[in-house]
This record gives C-alpha cells, sequence and structure tokens, in this order.
C-alpha cells in the first residue's frame, strides 16, 4: 500500500512538473536590438506621448510580459497603483520615482534612476514618476497592466476630448 501511495505522489509531482515545462515551452523565443523595436503611441491609461514597444506576452492579460516605454523630456505620471507587481529598469535618460498619494516634485524620498537603476512598485502601493529628458525605461511583469489613479481626475482614460 504504502508503494501505491509513493508512485501516486510521485505521478502527481512530475505530472506537476511536466505541465510547467510544456507551459513554459509555450512562449516565444524572443531576441531583439533596440533598433529592431516596433514603436507606436502608449496606451489611453498613460498621459499622451509615450511611446511602447512590446517585447514579449501580452501586457492586457494575465500572463508575463516585457515592454519599452519611451517618455519625453518632462513627462509626467499621476500618483497611481496598479493591482500587480511593477518592476522597471531604465535603459536611457533618467526617471525619478516617489511614493504617495500626489506628485511631489523635489521630495527628498523620491528617487532618480540614471540607465541600469531599478524599481519595484508592489501590487497596491501608490506611486508616480516624472523624467526631465527623454528617457526610456523596460517595464516587465504579470499582466494585466492596469492603473488605478489616486485622483481620478488624472486618469488620461477620463479627460474631456476636445472639438477641433
Amino acid at each position: 500500500m504504502r508503494t501505491i501511495a509513493s508512485v501516486i505522489t510521485a505521478a502527481a509531482i512530475f505530472g506537476g512538473s511536466a505541465l510547467a515545462v510544456v507551459q513554459a515551452q509555450g512562449h516565444t523565443h524572443t531576441t531583439q536590438t533596440v533598433t529592431e523595436a516596433k514603436w507606436g503611441p502608449a496606451p489611453p491609461m498613460l498621459p499622451p506621448g509615450a511611446q511602447i514597444a512590446v517585447l514579449s506576452g501580452d501586457p492586457s492579460k494575465s500572463v508575463s510580459y516585457a515592454v519599452r516605454l519611451k517618455f519625453p523630456a518632462n513627462y509626467v505620471i499621476p500618483a497611481h497603483s496598479h493591482p500587480t507587481d511593477e518592476n522597471v529598469v531604465v535603459v536611457s535618460g533618467a526617471v525619478t520615482f516617489g511614493v504617495g498619494e500626489a506628485v511631489a516634485k523635489g521630495a527628498a524620498a523620491n528617487k532618480t534612476l540614471p540607465p541600469g537603476g531599478y524599481m519595484l512598485a508592489p501590487a497596491g502601493v501608490n506611486h508616480f514618476a516624472y523624467t526631465t529628458q527623454e528617457s526610456t525605461i523596460v517595464l516587465f511583469g504579470i499582466g494585466p497592466v492596469e492603473f488605478n489613479y489616486v485622483n481620478p481626475a488624472d486618469d488620461p482614460r477620463h479627460a474631456k476630448k476636445t472639438q477641433d
């Protein structure tokens, strides 16, 4: 009886491992130079002016993803949080990050990260970001990516459309 239980336990363990391998093999191997990035407008959850290039995955789904985001000089992302952890690596320029309910430029607790700098914003933590020069980041994590702005009026999805 003990042998049967051991075989069933081993099968469950190895069966689960086999499933993980199949899922891991479902991803496409991706290599890409910076010049191969296909840039387009960032999603409307970000203020206008940012550009995005998807590196892997689908940020709108519950899967792992990686994207490049390019911000113009003097770009501001108002205070917001995410339902999942957000990982950021600065690739070019410099990005200042702060934690809180509103953008506080120049606050002592803010940190400006140069290329190579890393920031982790845990799920549910209100934070903001801004640039003084054109800057590029790599953002990665498990989706779906969502921005929950502290002040609903800061959410660009709710901006009033102007008529030409």
